[in-house]
């Protein structure tokens, strides 16, 4: 069985519907996946790995007993082919370069939800058949097959005209341009620089064939291997013989500076989160400006699709989070671990996990100081012992 049945082994009965899902703003409600190649330069490639490693990280939860089987599934494997690793990674890229990603549940034929697939399709419009809306699906290959849509997750970026899809990259495609045109530019004047190497003035040959076939042999007694003496010789017929001095190209610093910046801003990563040389708080607003909102979204769009309205009104959820102080400083972490330990708030292996160390055996008991005392005891004999008392 291919991956394809394996992923919609009961979805193709609205795969051939030819009723398009009216949307308010009468926007057809139709994903493209354009070839815009942002995924193909140096710089937004480095841009959305960036973004995707760190997303990779996220720790999954589930919370409630509607479906408990599930939380071993997105803590290890989503599905039979990725890990959880490698299905954030995937979301994440994807999410970046086409500003939408679809997720779909992996059933049983029963109806079992078993676990979770993000799909790259060529094109996906939202349809309706006997009253009901679904998410058609139409891959590289031609196969086409179609999801509910209250089942189906989508995760959008740049929203502005369609009501379910994220926007095209058509506002980078200057800047993919400037960064084409610079490499080029490169790689041309490397070419020449590398290329021409004397410049040569003949006498009284007016012949095409007279002048290259003279070039070729000059080229060849004396910049050869032939030549072993270090010495260039030539006749009179050549009037001027001057050594072109081949100069390293230079990159404009300020414009290179600029676009990457604007790849930088667009994709909301920053050139020291690229090269992994961030301080404490330059993390903290990575995170809270770039992988919060994504976690947050991931976390509606999986319990929406996971549980009934009813429940997720009892309490039951997905959620998304990672512990952002394991990027913090040393220092912060001492006085976290001293100021949260003996208060009750962290247990023994949470602190543990701020160091990334492993767990040790009871080590989820919470623990709380009790030599505290009431001001207006203070002195007197026995007071520890009152508190002791009236301190849960």
């Amino acid at each position: 069985m291919s991956l394809f049945d394996k992923l919609f082994p009961r979805r193709k009965a609205a795969s051939d519907a030819r009723t398009f899902f009216k949307v308010l703003n009468g926007y057809t409600p139709v994903f493209t996946n354009a070839p815009e190649c942002i995924y193909e330069m140096t710089q937004t490639r480095a841009a959305i790995n960036a973004f995707a490693r760190f997303a990779s990280k996220l720790q999954p939860e589930v919370f409630g007993d509607a479906k408990p089987e599930l939380e071993n599934a997105l803590k290890f494997r989503p599905n039979p082919w990725q890990d959880t690793s490698k299905f954030l990674r995937r979301i994440a890229a994807i999410l970046s370069v086409n500003n939408t990603a679809f997720i779909v549940p992996i059933e049983t034929p029963s109806g079992e939800l078993t676990g979770y697939y993000p799909v790259l399709p060529q094109m996906c419009e939202i349809v309706e058949n006997a009253g009901k809306q679904y998410l058609r699906y139409t891959f590289e290959n031609g196969s086409r097959a179609a999801v509910e849509l209250e089942k189906a997750g989508i995760l959008t970026d740049f929203q502005y005209r369609s009501e379910f899809f994220g926007e095209s990259n058509l506002a980078l495609r200057p800047v993919l341009d400037l960064i084409q045109s610079q490499n080029q530019s490169i790689i041309n004047s490397i070419k020449t620089s590398a290329s021409i190497r004397f410049l040569a003035k003949l006498v009284n040959r007016t012949k095409t064939t007279d002048i290259i076939a003279e070039r070729d042999r000059f080229a060849k007694e004396n910049l050869s291997g032939l030549n072993q003496s270090g010495i260039i010789m030539y006749d009179p017929m050549f009037s001027e013989l001057t050594p072109i001095e081949g100069k390293p190209v230079i990159i404009n610093a300020a414009q290179m500076k600029s676009i990457n910046e604007s790849v930088f801003n667009y994709f909301g990563v920053s050139e020291k989160i690229l090269q992994n040389n961030f301080s404490e708080d330059e993390f903290n607003a990575f995170y809270d400006g770039k992988i919060a909102p994504f976690a947050l979204q991931l976390s509606l769009v999986m319990t929406n699709m996971t549980f009934t309205e009813n429940e997720i009104a009892l309490g039951n959820k997905i959620e998304f989070s990672e512990n952002r102080l394991m990027y913090a400083s040393n220092k912060t972490k001492i006085d976290i671990a001293s100021q949260s330990f003996d208060r009750g708030l962290m247990t023994i292996n949470e602190v543990m996990d701020l160091w990334g160390r492993p767990h040790v055996p009871d080590g989820d008991k919470r623990f709380i100081r009790k030599e505290y005392t009431l001001i207006g005891d203070l002195g007197k004999e026995g007071a520890n012992e009152e508190v002791k008392k009236n301190t849960p």
